[in-house]
């Protein structure tokens, strides 16, 4: 059973029929009392609840945080979805950081409020039955594809298995790890075992977008929109519309551009530059960083209505520092593939130098690690690889640095240690930007917008 509490009729009409439609049964309430009073009677009925956050006349909204407090109290494993205006997302945060599941804005499109509801239901039912959960990894090959993805850590596979579980939902995912940890990877797993699989797969790369071209490439525009449209252009949105969009590096997009994708996640629809027709949008958004989005919410440098609007799950993945026992099966999966790219059909690496990789920091992660494998292989001409071959080619001397060398530790600020890298980066490379940007994991764009933070002279031609 749902329970809706608005002193609206209307939309206490509305959403009971759209509800019933779909299959569900409800109850209604008009003010605090009347839903406190069914929560404690019908809590062992109650699935969700849904909740104008100004049901009451307090515009403040202030009545509604209280309720909601109230409600997580008395039935706490009951999700609660928030319903608000878009000039009070502010308050629909709030909410959310008081235990709502998330928030819907007026007016709302009824196709993503059923969405939510099922998203809502189904990963409720899962916390109260996974926990104590624990698969092995051809268990969870049976279960799910996750065919491109290697590894056997314990942690690492209680992160597939909920990775598993949660794609089966429309929930929003944010994956936060280091550079080279597989992201991507990620993302594109949780498409594949979605109901969406069939439909689009679309990546965005929104550290090379720049605040003047992201409408352009995320909306599209019709041809005469602006002086350079010489046609049409099809923008991500549209291209990903039935599927998933993997808005990669979204720590980069600057607080304009922010704005935008707000309101095309809020409201589900987007206008194509030159054509004001609103078009609707049904997509699986996932996400992606390597930076802390907290701290920049912290710092204003991310609005916090939208960090809150793409990490209704967050996964975060592990350094392959964390996961070493992982790094044999890594290499020999690399070493399988080279051996069909290449046809090097007797390319082997011994125990030893996989033990000795082992013991490697790679800071660069899983990237690190496979670009080390391929650049042994095509540079060394070997078939057998030992320790000493794989030394040969690294780009730095593990374990051999002096440590009064070293930056004691707090010495550095995050951003001097940043501007520290990218310099040295710079001079290793002789200042070729694409090299550098590979090197660190980030965009050309994203490296170029440091540079010029930081104040470190590059070719503008590059």
């Amino acid at each position: 059973m749902i329970l809706i509490i608005d002193d609206d009729i209307a939309v206490r009409t509305s959403l009971s029929l759209l509800l019933k439609q779909a299959g569900y049964k409800t109850a209604n309430a008009v003010n605090a009392r009347e839903a406190l009073k069914t929560a404690k009677e019908e809590a062992h009925l109650l699935e969700a609840v849904i909740m104008d956050m100004n049901f009451s006349l307090d515009t403040s909204g202030q009545d509604g945080l209280d309720l909601l407090q109230q409600l997580k109290k008395l039935i706490p494993q009951v999700p609660v979805i928030l319903i608000t205006g878009w000039g009070t997302i502010a308050l629909a945060v709030e909410g959310i950081k008081a235990g709502a599941f998330d928030f819907i804005t007026k007016p709302w499109s009824n196709e993503y409020l059923l969405q939510q509801v099922e998203t809502a239901l189904k990963l409720g039912g899962q916390e109260q039955t996974s926990d104590s959960i624990s698969l092995s990894r051809k268990q969870l090959d049976k279960q799910y594809n996750f065919s491109k993805i290697v590894g056997e850590d314990p942690a690492f596979l209680a992160i597939l298995r909920n990775i598993g579980q949660i794609s089966a939902t429309d929930a929003s995912v944010l994956i936060e790890g280091e550079s080279g940890t597989g992201k991507e990877l990620i993302a594109e797993a949780i498409h594949l075992n979605s109901l969406r699989k069939n439909q689009p797969f679309v990546k965005v790369n929104l550290g090379g977008i720049s605040q003047s071209l992201f409408e352009s490439e995320m909306f599209g525009h019709k041809r005469g929109a602006f002086t350079d449209a010489k046609g049409d252009r099809v923008g991500r949105f549209e291209m990903a519309n039935k599927g998933s969009i993997f808005l990669d590096e979204i720590g980069e997009l600057d607080m304009n551009s922010q704005v935008k994708l707000l309101r095309v996640l809020q409201d589900r629809t987007y206008e194509v530059l030159g054509d004001s027709r609103p078009r609707k949008l049904d997509i699986r958004v996932v996400s992606a960083t390597n930076r802390s989005l907290e701290d920049m919410v912290e710092n204003n440098r991310f609005r916090e209505d939208l960090f809150y609007r793409i990490n209704l799950i967050t996964i975060k993945l592990p350094a392959l520092r964390e996961r070493p026992g992982d790094i044999p099966m890594l290499v020999n999966y690399f070493i399988d593939n080279l051996k069909k790219i290449y046809n090097r059909h007797e390319l082997t690496v011994t125990i030893k130098a996989l033990n000795w990789l082992k013991q490697l920091p790679l800071p660069g992660n899983i990237r690190e690690l496979k670009n080390l494998v391929e650049r042994t292989v095509l540079i060394s001409g070997k078939n057998v690889l030992e320790p000493e071959d794989f030394q040969a080619y690294l780009q730095y001397a593990p374990k051999k640095a002096d440590k009064k060398s070293m930056p004691a530790v707090g010495s550095m600020t995050l951003e001097e240690m940043e501007a520290t890298m990218i310099r040295k980066s710079m001079e290793f490379y002789d200042h070729n930007v694409s090299k550098v940007a590979k090197a660190l994991g980030v965009s050309r764009g994203a490296l170029y917008r440091r540079l010029d933070k930081f104040n470190i002279p590059y070719d503008a031609a590059d």
